[in-house]
């Protein structure tokens, strides 16, 4: 018995091509549904994100601080920005005195944020009042890490306050 053959030109040039481009329509709606699966079985509060933010070197970030002033990272963990922070840097061993702060101040909520004043320790908040680093908001689950006292990074999986950890 003799294999069915598409005879003409222009039947074996587009039949392949339709083929392929079935199979791709397939494979895709496949990996479509496994995703939604996927996220519909998912936690609501899960988190995906790194739970610790590698910073850089201590002796570049601390030079950045002091040129420019505490830094203010957007939010690191959530998209509603409450957990924006401030990483400031005070004495002259860049391998200690880091500090972790909300950016907000200690004295209002979450969602008055504030916003740096270039080269300068000070801050503007959502009322218009000019603060000084130290008067933001203390964080309870957010802390600055030394690593081999090179590296700085920022420990998001809330163990201990925002006093800077020292790793060997």
């Amino acid at each position: 018995m003799r294999k069915p053959r598409l005879r003409s030109p222009l039947a074996r040039a587009v039949v392949p091509v339709l083929g392929g481009l079935a199979f791709f329509v397939v494979f895709f709606a496949g990996l479509w549904v496994a995703a939604t699966v996927i996220n519909d079985r998912a936690d609501p509060g899960s988190e995906i994100a790194n739970k610790v933010f590698e910073v850089g070197k201590v002796t570049d970030i601390a030079e950045a601080v002091a040129e420019g002033g505490p830094l203010l990272f957007p939010d690191l963990k959530s998209a509603d920005g409450v957990r924006s922070i401030v990483l400031d840097h005070t004495g002259t061993d860049p391998a200690e005195g880091w500090q972790v702060y909300y950016a907000y101040p200690a004295d209002a909520t979450p969602d008055c944020l504030v916003t740096h004043v270039p080269k300068s320790r000070t801050y503007t908040d959502c009322r218009g009042r000019t603060l000084d680093v130290a008067q933001l908001a203390l964080p309870v689950d957010v802390r600055p890490v030394v690593e081999n006292r090179t590296t700085l990074s920022i420990d998001l999986r809330g163990v201990t306050s925002g006093a800077t950890t020292t790793l060997p």
